[in-house]
């Protein structure tokens, strides 16, 4: 594999298109050894296809704002690979979502889908919407209007969106149920789903909790655990929130939060009420942390800055893409951190990335740390498919024993020769051999 030539017509096709550029060539960077071990594969072309998508839909969302006005977004379904199973990923409503973002999203998914080994390509979608600050009559007019266009293209066996960021059990509500009217149909074809009408237990906690899991075996491989530990994580929605829950459970004191208008350290630790405050937060409708250090005098809020200059031992991103850089890398090393996993999708920059391996740093990247979350929607369409419902504890025993099997993988497929491991490459070559597997077998369409 040519990784230079590969990318030089990737950035000319696509130019502009820099999140979706920097997973790309992540990817391949660390793929590039099994590649070239691999003849088949490169007469096959399986790279070229691979990271062009199988198809991108685009199209104009009109509805009715609460004053009668007409407001027009712009909606997408980026569906990128289905070798091992039906398109499956996120819509997230967003003001920043463009074609790049979800590009780069609907990449990532192929491989964290095939991480689970549940049977999930990988897809994503979403709209420059933005929910905030809309009553629940207008997101119900945006929903039905972006099912309009989406419904055609999806389906149970098709394609399975679910939620991301701005798309919560209310948005998936109004999209479920326009579909139903349209397609004339009740089926699994979104997770998510409210736990009368489908839903899967454990779904909002997922994420955070199998962020959690995952990282607990990077610390086990070291002779170690939560116990005692002190972690800075990012954001305040359901992703810090079952972070919080599951962290606490385990021993471990959450001194940060974070948001758009800058972070919350609580030396105490985020614990018990205030973990539940964080559900709080996020239903204000505001998008910022600042009132939390307003409810719990003892902790501060620090304006316009991200968490990781906070002295820890893990460091946890839970929010967006690149959100923590070379300098935070910097930071958190001199401080003495001793793990870092990424339960936001491509949280961290390639420079901090570098900076963590260079110092022998276990790091965890987002498609394997954060696929609890896609792990349990697969969970949720098989109960779908089964007609039943599984308890909490029997979701949460699966969700723990997929993030173990991820780990295991990129433990195998990442360890160097003098012992520490690679989470990215591993992930990355465990996660790529299913899938380039699965389109060798099938041909070339």
């Amino acid at each position: 594999m040519n990784l230079n030539n590969i990318m030089n017509d990737l950035e000319k096709k696509h130019p502009g298109e820099s999140e979706y550029l920097q997973a790309v060539r992540e990817v391949l960077e660390s793929i590039n050894e099994v590649v070239n071990e691999n003849p088949q594969f490169d007469s096959a072309k399986i790279i070229e296809r691979l990271v062009e998508p199988d198809r991108i839909l685009m199209f104009k969302v009109s509805w009715l704002d609460d004053n009668g006005d007409v407001q027009v977004n712009l909606g997408y379904r980026v569906q990128f690979n289905n070798a091992i199973g039906p398109y499956k990923g996120g819509l997230r409503l967003h003001p920043s979502v463009n074609l790049s973002i979800l590009k780069f999203l609907g990449f990532e998914q192929i491989f964290k889908n095939s991480l689970t080994t549940l049977p999930m390509g990988g897809a994503k979608g979403g709209s420059d919407f933005n929910p905030k600050g809309k009553s629940d009559n207008e997101i119900m007019r945006f929903c039905q209007a972006f099912m309009l266009e989406l419904w055609k293209l999806i389906g149970p066996e098709t394609d399975v969106p679910a939620g991301d960021i701005g798309v919560g059990g209310k948005e998936i509500g109004y999209l479920f149920g326009m579909y139903k009217k349209l397609a004339r149909e009740n089926t699994g074809v979104l997770t998510g789903k409210g736990l009368g009408w489908g839903g899967s237990l454990v779904r909002p906690e997922a994420t955070g909790f199998g962020g959690v899991y995952f990282t607990k075996e990077m610390l086990k491989t070291k002779g170690d655990s939560f116990e005692g530990k002190t972690v800075t994580i990012s954001g305040f929605g359901n992703v810090a929130w079952g972070v919080a829950l599951k962290l606490n459970e385990l021993g471990a004191k959450v001194v940060t939060i974070s948001g758009p208008d800058g972070y919350v350290y609580d030396p105490e630790g985020i614990s018990g009420e205030k973990v539940d405050y964080l559900l709080e937060l996020r239903a204000s409708n505001q998008d910022i942390v600042a009132p939390y250090a307003e409810e719990f005098p003892e902790a501060t809020f620090v304006p316009g800055k991200h968490p990781w200059e906070v002295k820890c031992d893990i460091a946890m991103p839970c929010a967006t893409q690149n959100e923590l850089n070379g300098e935070d890398a910097a930071n958190l090393i001199k401080n003495g951190v001793q793990a870092v996993a990424e339960v936001s999708n491509m949280g961290c920059t390639p420079e901090a990335v570098k900076a963590f391996h260079n110092n022998k740093i276990p790091f965890g990247p987002g498609k394997a740390v954060n696929a609890g979350g896609v792990a349990v929607s697969g969970l949720e369409m098989t109960q779908n498919s089964m007609k039943l419902n599984w308890s909490a504890e029997e979701v949460d025993a699966k969700l723990h024993q997929i993030m173990t099997s991820i780990h295991e993988a990129a433990v195998k497929y990442g360890t160097e020769e003098d012992g520490y491991i690679n989470y990215v490459k591993g992930a990355n070559i465990a996660g790529f051999l299913k899938v380039a597997n699965a389109m060798l077998d099938q041909g070339v369409i």
